[in-house]
């Protein structure tokens, strides 16, 4: 049987790496992440940020204390319907914007990290 897949216009000029993952490897390994961040963390709530001209639909999820990660996901139904799977509040980042703690804890970050790098000589 012949390949079904698809060729996008750009396909040919697309470099891909020997051992680069295929889309479903990413989903998977986005899925795993997300769920180890779940799992490793507390009071964790999902905010939604729906696809534009340029980028997928994305998951975003915070910690208690302003930790974040966030992962390109397939669509806004797959984020939420992953959100209700682990009963997390689940918010449309456009309509509530992000929770103060995680702008603080990029803060934190940030200054940690200058206090990290060696003075300019």
């Amino acid at each position: 049987m012949g390949n079904n897949r698809q060729v996008g216009l750009f396909d040919r000029f697309r470099k891909r790496s020997k051992g680069q993952p295929t889309a479903d490897e990413l989903s998977s390994a986005a899925v795993d992440h997300l769920a180890a961040f779940i799992e490793t963390r507390r009071g964790v709530e999902a905010f939604i940020e729906l696809p534009t001209t340029v980028t997928k639909a994305t998951l975003l999820l915070i910690a208690h204390d302003g930790e974040w990660t966030r992962r390109s996901v397939d669509s806004v139904e797959w984020a939420r319907t992953f959100a209700a799977q682990y009963n997390l509040p689940t918010y449309d980042a456009g309509v509530v914007g992000y929770p103060q703690r995680m702008r603080d804890y990029n803060a934190r970050q940030r200054a940690a990290q200058r206090r990290a790098q060696p003075p300019a000589a």
